[in-house]
């Protein structure tokens, strides 16, 4: 295996935009009541998601032909929706299909639309050629439709770029970042794979000491160090990106999947400094009625701690980038390096990055 430090000498990855030729989570559908509107940004593209009385989500161009002025700010009326200014209405198609104050004839022209689709509790937009999209899967949604595994939702902003995202979850060697949530546990690279759109790795976890949060040992059992022998696999971690997501998923000692978390990080703002995250985590319920709803307020309280302390570090990292004027890491781990090729070789260079980044 290649431990060298590698880089990617011509990218600056912080200046790679994520390719739009997808299916990306935008909101949760709980959030879009019928007969409403709601925006939200795909990078620098505002986005007007409409839910009619009747029908099927749509999602606009969040900018009215006219005066540019905010489409989710309007009123939803039957399947169009219409500006909040001059009353201007959209169709599902984006075609302009009514100016109170112009005849049928004399319609200007209408706005942009995105294909649109509802899976898992969550509203997708295709932001890119929308020809494409059919041909496009939406991606596996964890175990969110398995009665047998119990789902949270969550959907933190962070001030990064989602690259930063994809390289924190894949190298599990930060541990040591988590030591006052998770006690004193190592990483152990077990392998790793890789293909034309993904990078994987697994790992197992070794325990140096006895604390172990309440969460994990109502979901894995109990692990117990004896510092006189190896401590066996209990379960396997892997780690996968398949472009442009991220999942993971632990197996027990026996193969079951006990646990399988979907990702998404979806750019915020017209610079990509910063990202919506959306997350699915499937967590399987144990054998015990009702045990997994006594438990679930504190695997919440675990995961979001464990969030909060990946997006601080995440923030610092997009801060020392903004300072330092680029990317100045140095990647030691090859599966990382691998992520990172990955990232780049899928990804869009940004509109206002070097031509050698462009290359």
């Amino acid at each position: 295996m290649d431990t060298t430090a590698t880089t990617l000498p011509s990218i600056d990855l912080r200046r790679v935009d994520i390719n739009p030729d997808f299916w990306y989570p935008i909101a949760w559908s709980k959030d879009l009541r019928r007969g409403k509107t709601i925006g939200r940004r795909f990078g620098r593209h505002p986005v007007a998601l409409v839910r009619p009385q009747d029908g099927t989500v749509f999602a606009l161009e969040d900018r009215c032909a006219h005066r540019q002025v905010p489409l989710s700010k309007g009123v939803v009326e039957g399947e169009a929706v219409k500006c909040c200014y001059h009353g201007w209405a959209y169709g599902r198609s984006g075609r302009c299909i009514d100016v109170p104050y112009l005849g049928k004839g004399k319609l200007p022209n209408g706005v942009k639309t995105y294909p649109c689709r509802e899976a898992g509790g969550l509203i997708f937009i295709f932001p890119g050629d929308a020809e494409k999209a059919d041909a496009i899967p939406l991606p596996p949604l964890a175990q969110v439709d398995n009665p047998a595994f119990k789902t949270r939702h969550f959907s933190p902003a962070v001030g990064c770029h989602y690259t930063f995202m994809h390289e924190n979850l894949m190298d599990m060697n930060h541990q040591f970042l988590h030591r006052r949530q998770m006690g004193q546990i190592r990483a152990r690279f077990l392998g790793q794979d890789e293909g034309e759109n993904f990078v994987e790795a697994r790992y197992s976890f070794a325990r140096s000491g006895n604390q172990q949060p309440l969460a994990e040992r109502l979901i894995f059992g109990k692990h117990v160090d004896d510092p006189n022998r190896v401590q066996p696999i209990e379960e396997v971690v892997t780690i996968r990106t398949t472009y442009p997501y991220q999942s993971l998923k632990i197996h027990d000692k026996d193969g079951d999947l006990i646990m399988e978390l979907f990702a998404a990080y979806v750019p915020s703002n017209a610079d990509g400094s910063s990202c919506q995250t959306f997350g699915l985590l499937s967590v399987l319920r144990p054998k015990t009625p009702l045990l997994i709803d006594i438990i679930w307020p504190a695997l919440g309280v675990f995961t979001n701690r464990i969030f909060l302390e990946d997006k601080a570090v995440v923030e610092m990292e997009q801060q020392a980038w903004r300072e330092l004027g680029g990317d100045h890491n140095v990647e030691v781990f090859p599966i990382v390096n691998k992520l990172r090729r990955l990232l780049a070789r899928h990804g869009v260079p940004h509109e206002d990055a070097p031509r050698s980044h462009r290359a």
